[in-house]
């Protein structure tokens, strides 16, 4: 697990560099993609997944290891060949978990995090669930399990792999000529971002492009419909935690208030958006019929609270960057604790980006139990040994987002912009109803 923190320290900075020299790019083109809000939502997201990864809060169903001593028929060596063969065998089980989590119902709520920006841009790759509690992916790797694909081959090339689908999330690149038949581009992957209808669930592809065009879900992307991005259920909300159970939340009411017992068991495994005939008109929810009439998701910040939401997110992130430093000399309960006062901020800073009051109380009580942490133990969790004063400064930090979430709450919190729906007129936010909690 250390070695995993270590290498998401090095794509951390790596990471944020590329994200601002696209703003920076954006701002000098005038093309923005990076809108503050989102971005920080996005961002938030990233945060959230690399705490839950770093905490192993994951259950196992079946692990690689087992599967290779169960089915290899050969034993190999460890050569540049076979890191190739594992390469092309992880990118096979990508798309077809990645295809998998779009077109069943219950494996969409951990994917639908990813597609909830409405925008496209490198942050929103950092939209990265929380809610895949499950590990069957070693069941995509059937096939490198019995070409006897070492363990430790997987284990090396999986975050090579990830890492390398971040760059594609842009709109600042345009096609890519002989590559489009190669690799997946940002052309390629603002497609499957889409959500017109000619776009929906193609090019699921992570980074060769021919498993589409072998399986008969490839779609280039088209001049004359330029791509409309987000989920045709849209999210509503800055809050990265929120979004990531809406959808689960959703099948569970359904599954409860559908009056047939077949309904209830199905729901889980039926194609993704299915819903029982008998709550569809009874319980509606608001989904996008024509992406081209409809409003993002925009609340109405001041200057000043747009800082203040940075300023939450920056520190946020080294919080972040020392909890990787320290996982082993923290420990497990300790990761727990510290986990949860970063989720409740993020839950906290978020839904007042959402312009809700209820932000300011959950910002006011983590203030206080992060005062009353450090007082009642001496320290935030030994980073005095490595900066001096250290647990000054982050006394301080939830002590000013303490006090600051009360002003915000009170004098600036956001408005939030009607919506627009389909027939082109504006509506309350009330009126519609999304899967909320």
């Amino acid at each position: 697990m250390q070695t995993y923190a270590y290498a998401v320290m090095i794509a951390i900075p790596m990471f944020s560099l590329l994200v601002l020299l696209e703003g920076w790019y954006g701002a000098r083109k005038g093309f923005q993609t990076l809108h503050h809000l989102d971005t920080i939502s996005s961002l938030s997201s990233g945060i959230t997944n690399v705490i839950k990864d770093s905490l192993g809060l994951v259950v196992i169903i079946v692990s690689y290891p087992f599967l290779e001593r169960s089915l290899a028929v050969l034993e190999i060596e460890t050569t540049w060949l076979v890191y190739l063969v594992g390469f092309v065998a992880i990118d096979f089980a990508g798309y077809w978990s990645h295809r998998l989590n779009h077109t069943v119902n219950s494996f969409w709520n951990n994917h639908v995090i990813h597609h909830s920006s409405e925008e496209f841009n490198l942050a929103c790759a950092l939209r990265q669930t929380i809610s895949s509690l499950l590990g069957i992916y070693a069941l995509f790797l059937i096939p490198a399990a019995i070409l006897g694909i070492p363990p430790k081959v997987i284990t090396l090339i999986s975050p090579i792999h990830l890492f390398l689908q971040f760059w594609y999330h842009t709109r600042h690149l345009p096609r890519m000529g002989v590559l489009e038949y190669l690799i997946i581009t940002p052309s390629q992957h603002r497609v499957h971002h889409a959500i017109n209808p000619i776009y929906i669930d193609k090019n699921f592809g992570q980074i060769f492009t021919w498993w589409d065009r072998m399986f008969g879900t490839f779609q280039e992307e088209l001049d004359e419909v330029p791509p409309v991005y987000g989920v045709t259920r849209p999210a509503r909300t800055w809050n990265p935690i929120k979004i990531n159970f809406q959808h689960l939340w959703l099948l569970m009411q359904d599954a409860w208030r559908t009056d047939r017992w077949i309904d209830k068991l199905r729901i889980w495994f039926m194609p993704t958006g299915w819903r029982p005939s008998d709550v569809v008109d009874r319980y509606p929810v608001a989904k996008i019929d024509d992406p081209y009439s409809y409003q993002k998701y925009n609340t109405e910040a001041t200057p000043r609270m747009v800082a203040w939401s940075w300023l939450h997110f920056v520190v946020t992130l080294l919080l972040l960057m020392f909890m990787l430093y320290r996982l082993t000399d923290i420990g497990f309960p300790g990761l727990l604790i510290y986990g949860g006062f970063i989720f409740v901020g993020i839950y906290g800073y978020t839904t007042m980006m959402d312009g809700s009051q209820s932000g300011q109380w959950i910002e006011l009580g983590r203030g206080v139990a992060g005062v009353a942490t450090i007082v009642q133990t001496g320290g935030w969790f030994g980073i005095d040994q490595v900066i001096p004063l250290g647990s000054g400064f982050v006394l301080v930090y939830f002590l000013i987002t303490a006090l600051g979430g009360l002003y915000f709450g009170r004098y600036e919190l956001p408005r939030r912009a009607p919506v627009l729906m389909s027939t082109g007129s504006p509506v309350a936010e009330s009126s519609i109803a999304t899967p909320t909690f």
